[in-house]
């Protein structure tokens, strides 16, 4: 650590590098102390944007009395309880022999940035910025930066989820002991859903994780997001794709979802992530990661992946007054349908001719509920049995998002619909559930 700096302390300031550990302290006695980050164009004169040691980003306007204290890299860890000093490099050395982690980047908030010129974010140009805003997270072992994708998150389709799966594969084939994903949240579900399903068997984990406010912003989430993602990676025993986001508004507490059983329940809070039909997976809490449900453990041959998959398949929304010509036209050239249905899975009676048509026709019918708990039932009402006699097949307590992807894989790999109705109804990553825990019950 340098002695603190004599007089001004701007210009100096202006003179740091990225990732530069600071402490500045003014004439009333208020500290601030972490790592400068990129400052946006409108900061205004004599403003410095620092990463606190908490992970939240703050401006701090610089006066000429101010005292700053540069602490000189490296910062030992045992020494350094905020971020160290950030470099731009694709891989960055880890402590001791700790197992690498790689860090897979496609896009969305958590690798964005505000674009003061229009109001809105926009995904981040270079690996350095991303390095920049989060600067700790080789604290335990080495990370590995791979950039997959550059784009926000309603622009992914089925064929990144493929790209994503094999860059997966590669991670862990040049040895990753674990491999995180960072990925806008609005289709986050989507992406971990297939993802669990291509890649049949993991050495470890893959955890994806988001964040709602981008990393520049004062409440970002995201650097506490994706430290406690990297420590997940990095120590779980498990052989599963996970979803990690805040549990609460806390800063130090995580929710670990298996990746076929999750949805986002709110646009734009930090916990917005819930686990369907049960509790999460597991937790982190400070440093301390723990499962509370049975998780398939790390494979011992290594990653084995499929990442075949059949577009043919779509999710339809059922809703009062749908037109039975316009959803028969929607389905049409289509090997598959995702029907999410009323209550216990319901669409309204007129719709039953086209859709005996379409069976009988060889298209595979899935039906799936609205409802964001409990199962669908066939045997309630009259019009689920005369569904269920159609043909249609009910998918228990699946979510529509993950309904659907799953269509896309069996498709892919059955040539006929009794053959793709048949893996539909294998359990092949924790998706079907034979007992249902709810959030709260004893």
């Amino acid at each position: 650590m340098s002695a603190p700096t004599e007089g001004d302390p701007w210009k100096r300031l202006r003179g740091l590098p990225m990732g530069q550990r600071i402490e500045l302290t003014a004439a009333d006695g208020r500290t601030w102390r972490g790592t400068i980050v990129p400052a946006h164009e409108l900061s205004g004169d004599r403003v410095i944007q620092v990463k606190l040691e908490s992970g939240y980003n703050v401006g701090v306007h610089v006066a000429p009395d101010d005292r700053l204290t540069v602490f000189d890299p490296p910062v030992p860890a045992s020494e350094a309880s905020g971020p160290a000093p950030a470099h731009p490099a694709p891989a960055r050395a880890g402590v001791g022999t700790a197992p690498a982690v790689a860090l897979l980047l496609t896009g969305g908030t958590i690798a964005s940035r505000v674009d003061y010129r229009t109001g809105g974010v926009r995904p981040v140009e270079e690996e350095s910025e991303i390095l920049s805003f989060y600067p700790d997270l080789d604290r335990d072992g080495p990370v590995r930066v791979v950039p997959v994708l550059d784009r926000l998150s309603e622009d992914i389709a089925p064929e990144d989820w493929q790209l994503l799966a094999r860059r997966i594969a590669s991670a862990f084939e040049e040895g990753a002991r674990g491999v995180v994903v960072a990925h806008g949240t609005d289709t986050l579900a989507y992406t971990a859903a297939a993802l669990s399903f291509l890649l049949e068997e993991l050495p470890g984990p893959v955890v994806l994780v988001g964040a709602q406010r981008s990393p520049d912003r004062p409440s970002s989430d995201g650097f506490t997001n994706l430290t406690a993602a990297v420590r997940v990676a990095r120590t779980a025993a498990v052989g599963e794709v996970l979803v990690l986001m805040h549990a609460g508004l806390s800063d130090d507490r995580f929710a670990i979802h298996r990746g076929t059983r999750v949805r986002k329940m709110h646009t734009s809070r930090r916990d917005a992530f819930r686990t369907l039909n049960g509790r999460p997976v597991g937790e982190v809490v400070g440093d301390t990661v723990t499962f509370q449900a049975e998780m398939r453990a790390p494979s011992g041959r290594g990653v084995r992946l499929d990442d075949r998959l059949d577009g043919g398949a779509a999710l339809l929304w059922f809703q009062p007054g749908l037109e039975p010509a316009r959803a028969e036209a929607f389905v049409k050239g289509l090997r598959g349908i995702v029907l999410a249905g009323t209550g216990l899975g319901h669409v309204a009676a007129v719709h039953l001719p086209w859709i005996r048509q379409a069976i009988s026709r060889g298209l595979v019918v899935i039906m799936t509920s609205q409802c964001l708990e409990g199962a669908v039932d066939p045997y309630v009402y009259a019009t689920g049995r005369e569904l269920l006699r159609a043909g249609v097949l009910y998918a228990g307590d699946m979510t529509p998002e993950t309904a659907y992807v799953k269509l896309l894989w069996a498709l892919a790999r059955a040539p006929d619909p009794a053959g793709a109705r048949a893996l539909f109804l294998e359990d092949r990553a924790g998706e079907i559930a034979t007992r249902r825990e709810y959030p709260g019950a004893a």
